[in-house]
This record gives structure tokens, C-alpha cells and sequence, in this order.
């Protein structure tokens, strides 16, 4: 089944339909079940791209 909306479940370390827990408690929505199963590298990965994103990165050391 890869239609409808799935999510990774923080509380539970599992994908889960629209009908899980409550949004807070999780990543999503995501297109198919293996999306959501790999929520957590894709964030990972997300977060490395901006700590490294010169637009975010103005290491100016005159700032104290």
C-alpha cells in the first residue's frame, strides 16, 4: 500500500498510518511507508545540509 499519508512515530520508532498518534509525537507526513521509515536519516542528512549552508553560517567573530 504506498497511497495516503505515513508517518515515523517518535514515541514508538515505527511508521504508522494517518490514524496514529497525535501529530506532536511524530514526523510527516511522508508519500509512502519507506519514506517514512527513514524520517529519521532523512532528518539527520536535512540537518547536516544547513549546519553547513553558508547562508546560515556567518562566522563572524566580531559578534560577542
Amino acid at each position: 500500500m504506498s497511497d495516503g499519508q505515513w508517518y515515523w512515530c517518535l514515541d514508538h520508532h515505527a511508521v504508522e498510518p494517518y490514524d496514529g498518534c497525535k501529530s506532536a509525537d511524530r514526523l510527516g507526513p511522508y508519500a509512502t511507508k519507506d519514506e517514512a521509515a527513514n524520517a529519521l536519516q532523512a532528518v539527520q542528512d536535512r540537518n547536516v545540509e544547513w549546519d553547513n549552508d553558508p547562508r546560515f553560517n556567518d562566522d563572524d567573530e566580531d559578534d560577542d
